[in-house]
């Protein structure tokens, strides 16, 4: 407690007050005595200055106090000073943590928003010199003989470098590439750091250094470098906590994006096995295939085909399409083995039957409870035409779409494969003129379910026609043709996987017209209905 006259003389001070001002007598100044902001508070309650009322606050020996003023009689002011001090600390403390927490927040939806390693990588080091230090240097594990680097400095750009490095020329970085915990920043000299942790462009002296560890999923994601001018002030105790919360942060991100990137390579690598082939003509005969998987987000099913050509003109052609019972990629995978199956038993694609008896017994003796059905057609081309011998296991029969629009089923039947111990199966012996196709498709096609009402199925009668419409189209022009009409008929519904394979003989060119094809024309709609 300090009392004042209305001149600003000191009158009395209390045991607690004369702790703070020992020296302090009656009849000394009041400014003489008290900071300025308690004597200007003084001055204006005193003098009844606007802006005199209220209470005062300020410093007294490196403490925070609140001034309260009271009148006493003869115009005296009595002024309770109370120290505030381990308040206004308390909250300091407490909108720093609040800011610490939202900045770690900050950081993990930045850095978890992107899956891409390099941009990751940028982000942390861009983020950490807008809010940790003057300059960061990010060093990834070991791969092969060199280190990622990726540098950033406030005000700079970020760049990245691979290099070879002598991790162990920075005090804790080998240690903190192999997820060790970091040693104190007060333990290294940053007069011993080697030049290549300094980023291109940040000239300023090291003044203050922490090396931390990015700690990952099981494996360290890197080490992170932080680095402060001499100017600025030295990396505290709480700082370095800080630094290590943020690294946690940016390693689980940097870990996750690592894990994706890995895990997107093999699922590409399986699925460019998984997927269909691309078609062309294989010794002048035309093949043409698609595929629609039965969910837009997905692009493997239970639906596949191939083509296995022959060794030259006078060889056949193995071209096989099945479907897998159910969808997705437990179906896929069950197809995969199949085709690996199927291409094993190439040598023995002159018998059919003995084909499919193999790869029966392969899937009956495997853990898979799914049987499929297939279709395999050997294609040979003759001169002008193609023969073809058809074979289905437990498949819909392909369809013959002649030249002058009529559409034939082949003659082949045949029990699935993977559900019975004896495959059945019946072979039919089919010749293509030219401008003829043979269409293998699964029943993804005719049990499209859709049309007006959203409830019919595609049909098998609607495909016939549609075919029909197509009489001396080219192979791929046939696929085009089923896949659009079925997408459009099942519009926005659901479907199941549809997979649709033409093979073609190609149409004769005249030698007197120029080498045109001498029975060109319109190559759908009921120019070629000639049956129709």
């Amino acid at each position: 407690m300090i009392v004042a006259d209305r001149d600003g003389g000191l009158v009395e001070l209390n045991a607690a007050a004369r702790l703070l001002w020992s020296d302090a007598v009656g009849g000394d100044r009041l400014r003489d005595t008290v900071p300025a902001w308690l004597a200007d508070a003084h001055g204006r309650f005193a003098g009844g200055r606007p802006g005199g009322a209220g209470r005062a606050a300020g410093a007294v020996a490196g403490r925070f106090f609140e001034a309260h003023p009271t009148p006493a009689g003869d115009g005296d002011v009595v002024w309770w000073l109370v120290d505030d001090t381990d308040r206004r600390l308390a909250e300091a403390a407490l909108a720093d943590a609040r800011q610490r927490s939202a900045l770690l927040a900050d950081v993990s939806g930045q850095l978890l928003s992107t899956l891409n390693v390099t941009r990751c990588m940028e982000a942390t080091a861009r983020m950490a010199t807008d809010h940790l230090a003057e300059a960061a240097l990010l060093v990834a594990p070991p791969k092969g003989r060199g280190h990622q680097l990726t540098y950033a400095y406030r005000g700079g750009p970020v760049s990245r470098a691979t290099a070879p490095l002598d991790v162990h020329g920075v005090p804790g970085l080998a240690d903190a590439l192999q997820g060790f915990p970091p040693v104190p920043a007060r333990w290294i000299d940053p007069a011993d750091l080697p030049g290549w942790v300094r980023p291109a462009g940040f000239s300023a002296a090291v003044g203050s250094v922490i090396v931390t560890p990015l700690p990952g999923h099981g494996v360290p994601a890197g080490a992170l470098v932080l680095l402060r001018s001499s100017g600025e002030q030295a990396f505290s105790g709480d700082e370095e906590l800080f630094a290590r919360l943020f690294a946690a942060r940016a390693g689980a991100a940097l870990s996750a994006a690592r894990l994706y990137t890995e895990q997107s390579s093999i699922t590409a690598t399986l699925m460019r096995e998984l997927l269909p082939p691309r078609l062309e003509s294989v010794h002048g005969v035309e093949y043409a295939g698609a595929y629609r998987p039965a969910r837009d987000n997905e692009r493997i099913g239970g639906d596949f085909y191939d083509v296995h050509p022959g060794a030259g003109p006078a060889e056949e052609t193995l071209a096989v399409l099945g479907d897998v019972a159910g969808k997705g990629l437990d179906a896929a995978v069950l197809t995969g083995k199949i085709r690996n199956t199927l291409h094993a038993l190439l040598p023995l694609a002159t018998d059919h039957e003995r084909m499919l008896t193999l790869l029966n017994s392969a899937l009956l003796s495997s853990r898979h409870t799914r049987f499929a059905t297939l279709v395999l057609a050997s294609v040979r081309r003759r001169g002008s035409t193609v023969e073809m011998r058809l074979t289905s296991g437990g498949h819909l029969a392909p369809l013959i779409v002649r030249y002058d629009g009529t559409v034939e089923e082949a003659a082949t039947r045949g029990s699935l494969i993977g559900a019975l111990p004896k495959v059945t199966a019946a072979t039919a012996a089919v010749t293509l003129r030219p401008g003829e196709t043979c269409l293998l498709y699964t029943d993804g096609v005719t049990e499209a379910r859709g049309g007006p009402l959203g409830d019919e199925l595609f049909g098998e009668h609607r495909l016939k026609r549609a075919l029909t419409e197509c009489a001396g189209m080219p192979a791929e022009a046939v696929v085009e043709r089923i896949q659009m009409l079925t997408a459009q008929w099942v519009g926005s519904g659901s479907h199941d996987d549809i997979a649709t394979v033409a093979i073609g003989a190609p149409r004769a060119a005249d030698p007197a017209a120029g080498g045109r094809d001498r029975t060109a024309g319109p190559v759908c709609g009921t120019a070629y209905r000639r049956n129709g």
